[in-house]
């Protein structure tokens, strides 16, 4: 079977394991269905910004043509430093965008990909941003009603926990199964300053997560269309937005937001 259309990251369900779907064009192809087959992805020399639709010779903050990355809401500072964020003083590229995503409420987590690390997300985005990271387990920390002060309590404790995945370890399964995330959480508390404490939660659950990987490689190489317009191989995981191949090739579908292909299985 052949399907064309322009990339965008997978949507994923969250159910043991992830249910991933894919959309080209106007096909929705579960990606969970063709793990163990063949499939053959076909860069066709074309970019289309993922929100103005137009044609590009670049893609910019993984989707975008020049002038949206200069002005569209999406690519402002506060996307990457949430500290930035100005939304709740009336200051944003797009304040009605801003009203829908940075003045809504959100959570600061605490994860493990690969190694603990600390994260924000908007409250609509759990469980997604954990699947989008490939977190195996994760817990909320704190609740707050906006983008800037879960980026406050994030800056505080990014001083004793990392904020970065490595990819690498978390593609071949190599996870830290020995913190606690529960006791993570109250050194946490202890840690940030004491005016941010209100915003602390009581919800101790962790959420597990598991992946739809026949089998994880012992080393992952990654690939994307600018050094190889044809990806072939044997799909045997997909975890994160990377899909995973039997010859130990990784590819990063939300890297290559609005690439045109062709996938064939």
């Amino acid at each position: 079977m052949k399907f064309q259309g322009s990339l965008l990251k997978m949507s994923a369900e969250l159910s043991s394991p992830v249910n991933y779907t894919l959309v080209l064009g106007t096909e929705k192809i579960i990606m969970n269905s063709i793990l163990g087959k063949y499939i053959k992805i076909s860069y066709l020399n074309e970019i289309n910004c993922i929100r103005c639709g137009r044609k590009t010779s670049k893609s910019f903050h993984q989707g975008y043509c020049y002038p949206c990355f200069m002005t569209a809401p999406e690519t402002d500072d506060c996307i990457l430093n949430p500290e930035l964020c100005r939304a709740h003083e009336g200051i944003s590229r797009d304040m009605e965008w801003s009203k829908n995503n940075c003045l809504q409420d959100h959570y600061v987590y605490l994860a493990i990909s690969s190694g603990l690390k600390v994260g924000i997300t908007r409250k609509s985005q759990i469980p997604t941003r954990w699947i989008d990271q490939g977190a195996s387990y994760a817990i909320k920390i704190a609740q707050t009603p906006n983008r800037y002060l879960a980026g406050i309590i994030e800056v505080d404790l990014k001083k004793y926990f990392a904020d970065k995945t490595n990819w690498r370890n978390m593609l071949v399964n190599k996870i830290d199964t020995e913190t606690q995330l529960i006791e993570q959480k109250s050194k946490a508390h202890k840690l940030i300053k004491k005016d941010l404490l209100k915003y602390f939660i009581d919800d101790d659950i962790i959420t597990e997560l598991n992946y739809p990987v026949i089998e994880y490689p012992q080393k992952v190489n990654s690939v994307g269309f600018d050094n190889n317009p044809v990806i072939e191989a044997i799909l045997i995981g997909i975890k994160g937005q990377y899909l995973i191949f039997n010859d130990g090739k990784v590819f990063n579908v939300r890297k290559h937001n609005g690439y045109k292909i062709e996938l064939e299985y």
